[in-house]
């Protein structure tokens, strides 16, 4: 078994060399990859077989990296990301620097600052933004933990972090909230 720095500093390799890992996140456990790289990205879409026009969500550390890959966050966006109980995914207008294939049709991109220790990790040592799209076939039920990913999921990707995967727990998806100009919320998944 690997320790938990050797974990990441593998997922973060296969990353950096363009591949898809699987990893526990601060909801489900999620597909992953660079999202700054095109070409990964593409794969997420195969592996999934997802339509490539439904966005995937990408996953951060901190907020202050979130305003490299946004042209503006509202105020009210930081009150949201401190306050919020759960794991919050805001939907922001105006994304750049970021993989064009992961984006709404709009622009827009998801992106959710992990507060959970692992996913953390990962995406301060890969220093950017990974994809988080859950484990499943497109139109499958998510997987709640580990055990329910399926062998097809588990065999299309490059690389399978070790660390949770013993849990058996219930994980949920992170709430949904689009954050428009002038502040307007409009909630979509909660």
């Amino acid at each position: 078994m690997k320790t938990r720095v050797e974990d990441i500093a593998q997922a973060c390799a296969v990353m950096e060399r363009g591949g898809v890992i699987l990893y526990p996140t601060d909801t489900i456990w999620g597909i992953g990859c660079d999202a700054t790289n095109s070409e990964a990205v593409r794969r997420v879409y195969e592996i999934k077989r997802r339509a490539d026009n439904k966005a995937l969500i990408v996953l951060t550390d901190s907020m202050a990296k979130v305003e490299f890959y946004v042209n503006e966050i509202p105020d009210i966006a930081w009150d949201l990301v401190e306050l919020s109980a759960k794991p919050l995914t805001i939907i922001y207008s105006g994304a750049r620097n970021l993989a064009p294939e992961l984006l709404g049709e709009d622009g827009s991109v998801g992106i959710r600052v992990t507060q959970e220790s692992f996913s953390q990790a990962l995406c301060r040592k890969f220093r950017k933004p990974v994809v988080s799209t859950s484990a499943n076939v497109s139109g499958d039920k998510s997987p709640c933990n580990f055990a329910e990913i399926s062998d097809e999921i588990k065999q299309a990707v490059d690389y399978i972090v070790e660390a949770r995967q013993d849990e058996e727990g219930e994980a949920k998806p992170s709430s949904i909230i689009k954050v428009g100009k002038g502040g307007l919320i409009k909630v979509i998944r909660e």
